[in-house]
């Protein structure tokens, strides 16, 4: 993705402001995650967060913020999956204070994933929320970036996009002339694909 294509993208997003409100959320993010693999990542049990955890985790090792590490946390792991594959739902259990959770989800959360969100907020954790207009989840969460398909400019992928390359940005991920270094501009060619209809990875 060249200059012009990032100068068209931005020219494009930024009326709606969107652009803002996703740097925002990224921003209270970045701010609230400071504990080494504190971030805990989750979604419903159907919608597990796989794009969303594994751009978290490039922008981790890329920028050397161990705390921006996520954690994915999973309703029902694989016997004998990976460790980092292998961490269940009631590791929200143990969550503390110095620890952050996201929630990410298309789909509405379920009655039992908003009790434990609420246990988990009753601890002293902050919770965050992107989603898709679920009222339910954006009352607990202390931040929400709901993505509602009526009205966001972007796709829910997308919408992962901006807020991972926001972090970037945020993190360093800029170079000294201006632009946005390789690895961002990769994150703004899916991002232009998601918006012009392409199929995201």
């Amino acid at each position: 993705m060249n200059a012009d294509q990032v100068a068209a993208l931005r020219a494009l997003l930024a009326p709606t402001g969107w652009l803002d409100r996703t740097a925002a959320f990224a921003h209270a993010l970045r701010r609230s995650a400071r504990t080494p693999n504190g971030l805990l990542v989750v979604g419903t049990a159907g919608d597990e967060p796989w794009h969303m955890t594994a751009h978290l985790a490039d922008e981790s090792r890329y920028a050397d913020l161990p705390e921006l590490a996520p954690t994915l946390v999973r309703w029902a792991p694989e016997p004998g999956a990976p460790a980092h594959l292998a961490i269940g739902i009631d590791r929200l259990r143990a969550a503390t204070r110095s620890e952050t959770l996201l929630v990410v989800s298309q789909q509405a959360a379920s009655a039992e994933l908003l009790e434990r969100v609420h246990d988990v907020r009753r601890a002293g954790v902050t919770v965050f929320a992107l989603d898709q207009d679920d009222p339910g989840l954006e009352q607990l969460a202390h931040e929400a970036l709901p993505v509602s398909p009526a009205t966001a400019p972007v796709s829910f992928d997308g919408a992962q996009h901006l807020v991972t390359s926001s972090i970037a940005a945020q993190a360093g991920q800029v170079s000294s002339a201006g632009g946005p270094n390789k690895r961002l501009r990769s994150r703004l060619a899916r991002l232009l694909d998601a918006v012009s209809g392409t199929p995201a990875d």
